[in-house]
């Protein structure tokens, strides 16, 4: 059938299944978005407040299923405003589309209005990108998008297309949805090498990231874990992957990690490490991170391989398929005096772990476990609130921990929460800081409107938390510019954007106020105050190592 370019984009779309965009309209995408009017039964719109909230809403959608978040934008301003929310999902290997509209083919490089060189300025932070220069290429274009998005390392493309593209006409043929390139398991003689260091192990430790998710490799970490008697530990973006309650899951580890998990990976003899970077945040000073233990390190991406840290074994391929052929390899065994100094250390967390009464982060956080769900997806902003976040919420289900990492975008937590939710269609949750909200808060406004089912606990303690920690640790106390000092009232705030709201101050209040939250149509924020002198403990002192660790105040 012949179409114009912007209608071959919109039933592309279609084809390759997506169900849901995010975006903001312009007069450089305007064409696609008269398309989108006349498409609107087959795939809904959501209209957000700024273009990088609908980036990261993308992003929310993409984390949560597993398949691309969509993002649409104008050119110049509309397309530099995905630039965060771009980068956020590149630092995190989410798979995610932009679309973004562009000056026509005979104005470019004429600086006329809105005329921006997008691909250009995200060439650092996409996976791939692509200028559509005719209209013949456009509907392979956006096929090949997203067979790049989710073949091995998943990560944001764009598509840069210029409006005269979009009003041309060309013939248009519906393809099934495109598929991931076939997954490889590393080689033979890699995995059999592997084994053998895995085999002479006394101390075995499993470290996991993103990428055992996105492999689905949750069975095979499992049944490894108990084939050698190991402990396991995960990254930020681990989380959610295994159960919080399984018994060898030591938690998250790193700067602001389980004392057990970090522990136990400092002490080990050996790492298995799946689909993990070894970023700065999980090791700490790298000349003394696990200085007894060799490293087994399994990803799909090979240039991350010993990138961090020296690997004794680096096996490229994609996980699942890795562990099924080195699983036969591995000889059953048990390591009781491991284990029992991993129990110890569990012990001394349990210890150390913040058992005030009353209202505390903490405490805060476990009274949100109570009303979570199995399908529940929880996204967070960046600060101290995130950490509370990853320490101490109870996970049943993979992907349901929505929050950025390797970015460490704040900000990012409001647009996540609405696509995460429009992902799964359950209530979801945003547990957010005073400092971050205020970066994202305009998309109240789109929760509103789409009668978004989201509870938001702001843990509102007056200052930039985390950096403020910082300051006390490591700067003699010197608060530069870390206390907001602002009289926003978040409760009216919200109801001026037409959501429900109220503010605590006891936890009897707070658990309340769950009560009402988790019965309440649409969005319901709850400020809940906390001291401005918290601390998010254990911390790994930056560019300090396990034996900087400090665990209490006044170490």
């Amino acid at each position: 059938m012949h179409l114009t370019g912007a209608d071959i984009l919109v039933r592309t779309l279609i084809e390759q299944g997506c169900e849901v965009v995010f975006g903001y309209p312009g007069g450089q995408i305007i064409h696609v978005y008269d398309s989108l009017y006349r498409y609107q039964k087959e795939l809904r719109h959501v209209l957000t407040a700024h273009e990088q909230g609908a980036a990261h809403a993308a992003d929310g959608y993409a984390r949560a299923t597993g398949r691309p978040g969509v993002v649409i934008a104008t050119s110049g301003p509309g397309a530099t405003n995905l630039v965060t929310g771009i980068a956020t999902a590149f630092l995190d290997s989410v798979p995610m589309i932009a679309i973004t509209g562009n000056v026509m083919n005979s104005q470019i490089g004429t600086d006329s209005f809105q005329e921006l060189d997008i691909t250009g300025v995200t060439l650092p932070i996409t996976k791939h990108n692509y200028f559509v220069g005719s209209v013949e290429h456009l509907a392979d274009t956006v096929r090949e998008a997203f067979r790049l998005a989710i073949s091995g390392r998943p990560g944001p493309v764009l598509i840069d297309i210029p409006k005269d593209v979009q009003i041309a006409s060309w013939e248009y043929e519906p393809q099934p949805a495109v598929q991931p390139d076939p997954p490889k398991a590393a080689k033979d003689s890699r995995i059999e090498e592997a084994a053998e260091t895995i085999n002479a192990s006394q101390r075995p430790f499993l470290y996991f990231g993103g990428g055992l998710i996105t492999s689905g490799a949750q069975p095979e970490l499992m049944e490894m874990a108990d084939k050698i008697d190991a402990p396991i530990g995960c990254s930020l973006m681990g989380l959610s992957a295994l159960a919080t309650d399984h018994p060898r899951f030591l938690g998250m580890q790193g700067m602001h990690g389980h004392y057990a998990a970090s522990t136990a990976m400092h002490h080990a003899d050996c790492i298995v490490a799946l689909g993990a970077r070894f970023n700065d945040r999980s090791t700490g000073d790298r000349t003394k991170f696990a200085p007894g233990a060799k490293i087994v390190h399994i990803d799909v991406d090979g240039s991350e391989l010993g990138k961090s840290i020296p690997a004794a074994h680096g096996l490229r391929g994609d996980i699942k398929l890795t562990l099924q052929k080195l699983l036969p390899l591995l000889r059953p065994g048990r390591h009781a005096s491991w284990m029992r100094a991993v129990a110890g250390w569990q012990e001394d967390e349990l210890y150390q772990m913040d058992s005030r009464p009353g209202l505390t982060p903490r405490s805060a956080i476990l009274a949100l476990n109570e009303h979570l769900g199995e399908d529940t997806p929880v996204a967070t902003d960046v600060g101290q609130h995130q950490m509370w976040a990853a320490q101490n919420l109870f996970f049943r289900r993979s992907r349901r921990f929505i929050s950025s990492g390797g970015l460490g975008t704040m900000g990012f937590g409001m647009g996540a929460a609405i696509g995460a939710q429009l992902a799964t269609g359950s209530r979801a949750v945003l547990i957010t800081g005073d400092g971050s909200f205020g970066m994202n808060l305009n998309e109240l406004a789109t929760a509103v409107k789409e009668q978004i089912p989201l509870v938001i606990l702001l843990l509102n303690n007056g200052v930039l938390g985390m950096v403020r920690q910082w300051q006390t640790l490591f700067f003699a106390g010197h608060y530069s510019n870390t206390v907001l000092d602002r009289r926003t009232d978040f409760v009216k705030l919200a109801e001026a954007f037409g959501a429900a709201g109220e503010a605590v101050a006891d936890l009897d209040g707070l658990r309340a106020a769950l009560d009402r939250a988790f019965a309440a149509q649409g969005p319901y924020l709850i400020d809940c105050a906390i001291g401005k002198d918290e601390f998010v403990l254990p911390m790994l002192p930056p560019g300090g190592s396990m034996d900087d660790i400090i665990v209490k105040v006044g170490d």
